[in-house]
């Protein structure tokens, strides 16, 4: 699958099939966040790959905005550098990698949470010279979805050319 493609089709997968992913393909996925663009190439970021169902299953419990969590296959938790202005923003361009490489992979995920997590940093022993940004879920969707069937403004509503408000088109 291309880039555009992906972004095109991408669409955020809540319910996994009981199926692990391949260790290639987790390997991957997160090698795509660490290769991801850095302002002044600081790497703000640590990236958490967690298996073990015990720990989905406590992080499911934690997070209440994903506690699908719990029955993917893998989840990949992102944490930032508190010190650093850049971190938020190199993280988010690393973890939107990691979910269009598992889409061209055939591989669902969904963002959950944004910010501090005291409980998940907590529960997998982050120092605390760093901040859990987010907890991204993967595993191979439980069904079928309409690939690129999004509700998206026109281009139109959402573009300008040179100065806000002139038209794109």
């Amino acid at each position: 699958m291309d880039a555009f493609e992906a972004v095109r089709t991408v669409l955020a997968v809540r319910r996994y099939a009981n199926r692990p992913v391949e260790a290639a393909v987790v390997r991957r996925i997160v090698d795509a966040a660490r290769l991801s663009a850095s302002s002044i190439n600081l790497q703000p970021w640590h990236f958490i790959v967690v298996q073990e169902r015990a720990t989905l299953e406590q992080i499911g419990a934690v997070m209440k905005t994903g506690p699908y969590a719990a029955s993917a296959a893998f989840v990949v938790v992102v944490v930032v550098e508190k010190a650093s202005p850049y971190a938020v923003s190199d993280a988010s361009r690393a973890i939107q990698n990691m979910i269009l490489v598992a889409w061209a992979e055939g591989i669902g995920s969904n963002w959950t949470g944004f910010g501090p997590m005291p409980a998940i940093e907590t529960l997998l022993g982050v120092p605390t010279t760093h901040a859990g940004l987010a907890v991204v879920p993967f595993g191979y969707p439980e069904a079928k979805l309409g690939s690129g069937r999004k509700k998206r403004k026109p281009i139109g509503d959402v573009v300008s050319r040179e100065r806000f408000g002139t038209p794109f088109a």
